[in-house]
């Protein structure tokens, strides 16, 4: 039974993992980040604890770094302008300036 819920889980983690990469158009770095970070500590998890607890604290544990990770990426992606008053901004995803 614990084989068949291990199996389960490892190929709905995959089929997740496929799934972000393939759909990543409209997500940010961050997002896809915890999504692979939450389903990668799910995995990690359940194989160190073996009970659903363990699992769930290896999804949150997982997902807060894989979303720091991504964020953490997306920075460094940004490319930095100044405006005529000398202050610092980027341009988001969604065309707007944010100022630092």
């Amino acid at each position: 039974m614990k084989k068949t819920h291990l199996a389960i889980l490892s190929v709905a983690s995959i089929s997740l993992i496929a799934m972000t990469g393939c759909a990543s158009t409209g997500t940010s770095k961050t997002t896809d980040g915890a999504l692979i970070g939450a389903a990668g500590g799910a995995l990690i998890g359940q194989a160190i604890g073996r009970n659903t607890g363990s699992t769930l604290a290896g999804a949150a544990i997982g997902g807060l770094a894989g979303a720091a990770i991504g964020n953490n990426e997306e920075k460094k992606d940004r490319r930095y302008y100044r405006d005529e008053r000398g202050y610092t901004y980027y341009i988001g995803s969604d065309g707007r300036r944010y100022y630092q």
